[in-house]
């Protein structure tokens, strides 16, 4: 199954609540089964929603709790998620049940999981869409590994958000031979738009969970003539920035940047990709993710 084959059904999804790359990658994908006559059902907490709702209308929106992560901001990553493991994992069995409810009292035909391992179901087919195949973890973290594809392998399917050569995600979506997996290419929600002409010389976007998000907004606090462009929880409207948390608005600014800065998340590199501006990629300190996608891709023109 590919998002193509999905027509004229009842569909559910939920992002990842990991920042807000896993809901801005969603947009695209919302908008094709839109218009491939399918029925949205969106699964997102109140963050997302607020997001959400400026590009979508006619969507049923769920209310639903989020995972519980917490960053130190020192780049601690595995044991910030280590911390929280019980937290997490109890969470997810929650979800599963959450899951099951939702498909019964609005009857779904298909449920969509960006990245959120208990956001399944045993009624109908239901589909884990990542870019990490592979996650970018070192021989000892083996276990690491193995309960990733254990915890994939209870999906009816796997959508990778790459091309089949992987040029995008690198090793971290090569290789996903098995039949369950899919490549369904790279999904941004800059296709939705014609291009703009570029008028503004450099964009500096916040993104990433908050904490990470201060400290690149630090980094770059001398700049006045930079173009900052955030969530509500990170920036407010400076002479400096645009109508922080009007992501419409923000999209019209990063089509008509010549330079976008960023982290190196995965869902900046697939904007990038549509885009085509020149860019500055820099990893969060920790994210070993993005410190191998900052090295592959760098700063382009």
């Amino acid at each position: 199954m590919k998002p193509a084959d999905i027509t004229n059904q009842r569909v559910l999804l939920s992002p990842l609540n990991w920042g807000m790359g896993h809901v801005s990658r969603c947009i695209s994908l919302i908008d094709q089964l839109i218009a491939q006559g399918n029925t949205i059902f969106l699964a997102v907490d109140e963050s997302q929603r607020f997001v959400l709702e400026q590009y979508f209308t006619h969507v049923t929106f769920i209310d639903h709790l989020g995972y519980p992560f917490e960053f130190g901001g020192k780049g601690y990553f595995g044991w910030d998620l280590t911390k929280r493991f019980s937290k997490l994992n109890q969470r997810m069995r929650e979800e599963r049940a959450e899951v099951e409810s939702y498909v019964s009292t609005h009857k779904i035909d298909v449920v969509l999981s960006d990245h959120r391992y208990g956001f399944f179901s045993l009624q109908v087919p239901s589909i884990f869409i990542t870019h990490q195949y592979n996650l970018p973890s070192r021989w000892y973290e083996w276990s690491v590994a193995s309960l990733h594809r254990r915890l994939m392998g209870l999906f009816s399917g796997v959508w990778v958000m790459d091309f089949e050569d992987a040029r995008l995600a690198g090793k971290l979506s090569a290789g996903a031979k098995d039949k369950r997996a899919t490549y369904i290419g790279p999904y941004s929600r800059f296709s939705r738009y014609e291009p703009l002409e570029k008028s503004i010389e450099e964009v500096l976007i916040l993104s990433g969970p908050d904490v990470y998000a201060k400290q690149l907004l630090e980094r770059f606090s001398n700049n006045d003539s930079m173009l900052i462009i955030g969530n509500r929880n990170v920036v407010t409207n400076t002479q400096s920035s645009i109508a922080a948390g009007d992501w419409l608005a923000q999209d019209r600014a990063i089509l008509a940047a010549k330079k976008v800065i960023s982290y190196a998340g995965y869902s900046t590199i697939m904007d990038l990709n549509v885009l085509q501006a020149e860019s500055s990629l820099i990893p969060t300190r920790g994210q070993r993710e993005q410190i191998y996608l900052a090295k592959r891709h760098g700063t382009s023109k």
